[in-house]
């Protein structure tokens, strides 16, 4: 799966960028017609200690899925954000089945 990353307002190491695209590359087990995703990380000026936000973009044939998580790691925020996709992915898939 094509993955797009962009880091608003701050550089983005490599590592963060392969950790995304493994993870995100896992969703296709789960439906294997996503044709790309766009990621979005954000710091957010607060002081809390939640201040990175993700925002995750999955578009599949005739239909697009986002997820946005603010999490203390971007890390975390990915992991977060890819389980909620999972549940989306594993829902429309069976809504498509029952459609057929």
């Amino acid at each position: 799966m094509k993955v797009n990353v962009q880091a608003v307002n701050f550089n983005i190491d490599k590592k963060l960028v392969n950790f995304i695209q493994e993870k995100l590359d896992k969703l296709e087990k789960y439906y294997d017609r996503v044709i790309s995703s766009d990621v979005f990380l954000k710091l957010e000026n607060t002081s809390d200690k939640e201040n990175k936000t993700i925002e995750v973009k999955i578009n599949v044939p005739g239909d697009e899925f986002i997820v946005k998580k603010t999490c203390k790691t971007f890390e975390e925020a990915v992991d977060v954000s890819v389980e909620s996709l999972e549940r989306v992915l594993i829902k429309y898939k069976e809504k498509i089945r029952m459609h057929v």
